[in-house]
């Protein structure tokens, strides 16, 4: 990365970042949450990294939680369900003459109390997590933080993705670099199909729309690499649309921007309708300058490319909604 150093992700990583995800507590206090999964379960659960099971921000790890404590909900029913069919079938096995034969027998208001209840409190207890987790989760929601977040807009083209650092005056494609421990406010746009932004480890997909804004906070906790795509697909060139997510230290981000400041090109209107074109697996390169209000163009669609939608509400917001949008 041009001289700019940084280290892999890795299980155990000292965390860099000083803000919780809202009201959640942070990914790092949630063995708490899994102690009482069985051994076999924690031992499944380690072997998976670099996905939703191994979260490096606050995000990732409130929605790992929200996924543990669900499956832990529901294995209260699963388990003790099997381990009676297995108690049953050998109780009422044709050797036991112990068991009791009772062929009129047709009601139990105990065992209805148990049929309805049981699963009642499952579905409370899960509607619950959702209802909790969808709003401290909720997508357009600041994270909590004493570090002031950064800005980035982001755009799925056909087949890449360009994101724009509007404080800093540069422009990256299938490249995202951002400082660890540090609140990431994602603007998001398509300039062409339906698409979908999406870093496992660091939380929370999200849809691009064209003609439309949505809006996205994330955080990486530790320096290191991580993997996004595109998780919805759009087209022939849908497999190459992954970028990596290259979490710096603060000083070594500043070195990034001041580097990508001093080489390259400008983004201008020119190069961006070229960059626009359908393309396939393109080399991540940066931009030293932006044309002002590209992002506000593209999602105007007055910077349409070739084979984008042309209809839409221009400037609409979806996350949250623009007062110019709420008749619509």
């Amino acid at each position: 990365m041009g001289g700019v150093e940084h280290r892999t992700a890795r299980n155990g990583a000292t965390s860099s970042g000083s803000g919780l995800v809202r009201s959640v507590p942070d990914h790092r206090r949630h063995a708490t949450g899994a102690a009482g999964l069985s051994p076999i379960l924690l031992l499944a659960l380690a072997g998976c990294n670099e996905g939703v099971l191994d979260p490096h921000g606050p995000v990732g790890g409130a929605e790992k939680l929200i996924l543990i404590n669900s499956l832990g909900i529901m294995l209260a029913i699963v388990i003790p369900t099997i381990l009676a069919t297995l108690g049953i079938a050998w109780w009422f096995r044709a050797s036991n003459g112990r068991a009791t034969y009772l062929p009129d027998w047709e009601y139990s208001g105990r065992i209805e109390m148990i049929v309805w209840a049981i699963p009642a409190m499952v579905v409370l207890l899960l509607g619950g997590i959702g209802w909790v987790g969808s709003h401290d989760l909720d997508p357009p929601k600041p994270l909590v933080s004493t570090v002031k977040p950064i800005t980035v807009e982001v755009v799925s083209l056909d087949w890449k993705w360009l994101f724009i650092y509007p404080d800093q005056g540069i422009a990256s494609v299938n490249k995202l670099v951002v400082p660890a421990g540090t609140p990431i406010s994602f603007k998001l746009t398509s300039a062409s199909v339906w698409n979908s932004f999406f870093v496992p480890q660091l939380g929370t997909q999200i849809y691009t729309m064209a003609g439309m804004t949505t809006r996205l906070n994330l955080q990486a906790d530790d320096p290191g690499i991580y993997h996004g795509l595109s998780a919805h697909f759009s087209g022939d060139g849908f497999s190459d649309m992954r970028f990596n997510v290259d979490a710096l230290t603060p000083a070594l981000f500043s070195a990034w921007v001041a580097q990508a400041r001093s080489h390259g090109v400008a983004l201008d209107t020119a190069r961006y309708g070229a960059l626009a074109q359908q393309s396939k697996a393109v080399t991540p390169v940066s931009y030293r300058a932006v044309a002002p209000g590209l992002f506000a163009s593209i999602v105007a669609q007055t910077a349409v490319p070739a084979g984008a939608p042309t209809h839409g509400s221009p400037n609409a917001q979806v996350s949250p909604r623009s007062p110019n949008a709420q008749g619509k």
